[in-house]
């Protein structure tokens, strides 16, 4: 339904002390409504709260509440027919929702507003809405873990080089790669469990910052609306978006997270690696070069993370120098989280169903692992053992990799001579550690790569997912 300017057939609910009219201008500049509208539900729901708290504490009779709360369903359900009739002269949704009681039901409309302030409303419809929220982005989250999850049970006992600063490291199971993921990913869960616990808190009945005059249950609109704890301070209540800088803050450590794997995506598919390659249904071509085959729903996620960065700052911005309590600058908070909400609903599920599709070349993980300078650590430890030094035998074994790569050979094709030229504890049971799978074996730590521990992770794993 597209939003109308409309004749002004009833007063803005704050006109009574001005003698003119709000400019167009002003009205388009300052108007929330073509963004808030996604409040209406919450709005409603809260307002049906507030009614029939009024009604039990006898503020007004229970005949107006059923009246009001009737009112209140038809607009529901014309909102959720698209033909609710919004007044873009109204400002905002809570505004239009109002008039249009008001138009239903004449000067008992007016009764819905008893004991509250668009701040508190305001402020409630947000906590509403972004519990709600929180629900979904969490349900995403924990089917992207699940994907990982079967990723790396399916890619059981496949190694590949693991890196630091982007040069070959030493081996890993592909599945000990995945599962780091997973760990980043179940932080996340946490982080976003606080930032829940912090949008739970009730803050009606503070009105504009000082509270009301009138004998309301504050505890009774929070049972009824599924809040755990209420506001203790009318004004921290009407002025505090914590819990939305929260979220965010949430959202750009996750989707930093994203965009890690994002970039391993786009690495690992390119021809220069070739380790995984991704679905057709999940890549797009170039429209000049028939051959190309482009990463781009990674490269978008990726590009995402600057986008939920900006909201973050623009809220911390516009926070950051505001006096107690209630301040127009701070209906900014909501295009900023609207829209990160919408991007993590929108990418979430495309990158679990893109990650359950990929596939990988064995071939060219087995050629990269092949690399026996990937077990130089473990010839540094194996002199250790003998009763060398560690700083010593690091370098010792680095001079044997420099001499190597002037010969142009690899570690196992030196013979026991040229071996015992570095040191004589060398001896042929060296072969054993030149073996990629064998030095994975032998990461038996917890945490660590050897298969045995990395089974224990992934039941470990399951049990935090409670699978």
């Amino acid at each position: 339904m597209a939003i109308a300017g409309g004749e002004k057939k009833l007063k803005k609910p704050w006109q009574g002390r001005f003698t003119k009219d709000t400019t167009d201008a002003v009205l388009k500049f300052t108007a929330s409504l073509p963004y808030d509208r996604r409040l209406a539900f919450c709005d409603i729901r809260g307002s049906i709260a507030h009614v029939e708290m009024l009604a039990e504490k006898k503020i007004i009779n229970v005949d107006e509440a059923g009246q009001i709360i009737s009112g209140l369903e038809k607009i529901r359900g014309e909102i959720a027919d698209d033909c609710f009739p919004y007044d873009l002269s109204f400002e905002d949704i809570h505004m239009n929702i109002e008039k249009r009681l008001t138009e239903m039901l004449g000067s008992l409309g007016g009764k819905l507003h008893t004991a509250r302030s668009r701040n508190d409303q305001v402020a409630l419809d947000m906590h509403l809405y972004v519990k709600e929220e929180i629900e979904t982005v969490d349900r995403f989250l924990k089917q992207l873990q699940e994907t990982l999850l079967v990723l790396a049970e399916r890619f059981e006992g496949v190694l590949i080089p693991g890196y630091t600063h982007l040069q070959r490291a030493q081996p890993v199971l592909l599945a000990h790669h995945l599962l780091a993921y997973f760990w980043m990913l179940q932080r996340d869960r946490e982080r976003l469990e606080g930032a829940l616990r912090r949008a739970d808190l009730m803050p009606l009945g503070a009105g504009a910052l000082a509270g009301t005059g009138f004998t309301i249950d504050r505890q009774l609109v929070a049972d009824k609306l599924g809040f755990k704890k209420l506001y203790e301070n009318s004004i921290d209540a009407v002025s505090d978006r914590d819990y939305i800088i929260d979220f965010l803050s949430f959202s750009s450590v996750l989707i930093m997270h994203l965009s890690r794997l994002c970039e391993e995506l786009v690495i690992w598919s390119s021809a220069e690696f070739g380790f995984i390659e991704l679905d057709d249904a999940y890549t797009t071509g170039s429209s000049m070069m028939p051959q190309k085959k482009n990463p781009d729903v990674a490269e978008l996620i990726r590009g995402k993370t600057g986008r939920i960065y900006g909201s973050l700052m623009s809220i911390l911005t516009v926070m950051k120098g505001l006096p107690l309590a209630y301040n127009k600058d701070m209906q900014e908070d909501k295009e900023g989280l609207f829209d990160t909400i919408d991007t993590l609903k929108a990418l979430l599920p495309v990158l679990s169903e893109m990650l359950q599709t990929l596939t990988i070349d064995r071939s060219r993980l087995a050629a990269a692992v092949d690399d026996d300078y990937l077990c130089a650590t473990d010839l540094a430890d194996y002199l250790v053992r003998r009763g060398v030094a560690f700083r010593d035998s690091h370098h010792i074994v680095g001079n044997m990799i420099a001499f190597c790569k002037e010969e142009g050979i690899r570690l196992r094709e030196l013979d026991s001579e040229k071996r015992s030229r570095f040191h004589p504890a060398f001896s042929e049971d060296i072969s054993a550690l030149l073996d990629p799978a064998k030095v994975a074996e032998a990461r038996v730590s917890r945490g660590g790569t050897a298969p045995s521990a990395v089974r224990e992770q992934l039941q470990l794993a399951r049990k935090e997912l409670a699978l």
